[in-house]
């Protein structure tokens, strides 16, 4: 009789890096640690489960003036916005296609702590992994810290893995 896979969340980001329209440095080290070192070669046994939540800006745009803003530059925000979230969910899907181990993704929009703490309680993972960017305490208190939130609040085991110092841009903000 086979067992269900091990159900394993991997909450994944964009870059923060303007230009750089890829995953972040902390969820891409998330999920290859997730891939090297619980799922090895045992494919079949897991199942990841790919998480991205898109935060707006708060005005809602990158880098346009919203006093300009008419109602096909909302249309063609949200196009972009969800292009964006779709191209990134691809990485990752095309990666664990590569290697033969099942996922599921998908895209919510809201505040990542809060969004992915709800989607926890909602799919029941068995567990979740959330990069970290190694902030120092002045740090945290400005940007915040999502993987500390999710460690004290998921309703699940939480693995946080930190990028490396060389893997870190010059400001530790980024990522």
């Amino acid at each position: 009789m086979e067992s269900e896979p091990t159900r394993v969340m991997v909450a994944v980001n964009e870059s923060t890096l303007k230009g750089y329209p890829h995953a972040s440095i902390s969820s891409k080290k998330a999920f290859e640690w997730t891939l090297k070192k619980i799922v090895r070669s045992n494919t079949s046994g897991f199942k990841l489960l790919l998480l991205h939540v898109q935060v707006q800006d708060e005005d809602g745009f990158d880098d346009m003036d919203s006093i300009y803003a008419s109602p096909d530059d909302f249309r063609q925000m949200r196009e972009r916005n969800k292009a964006k979230g779709l191209h990134l969910l691809e990485f990752f899907v095309n990666k664990c296609h590569e290697i033969g181990v099942g996922c599921e993704a998908w895209i919510r929009k809201g505040d990542p702590t809060e969004v992915i703490c709800h989607e926890v309680r909602r799919v029941r993972p068995d567990f979740l992994v959330v990069g970290s960017r190694g902030l120092g305490p002045f740090q945290k208190v400005f940007v915040g810290t999502v993987s500390e939130f999710c460690v004290k609040h998921a309703e699940c085991p939480v693995i946080t893995i930190k990028r490396s110092a060389e893997e870190s841009p010059q400001d530790p903000a980024d990522d």
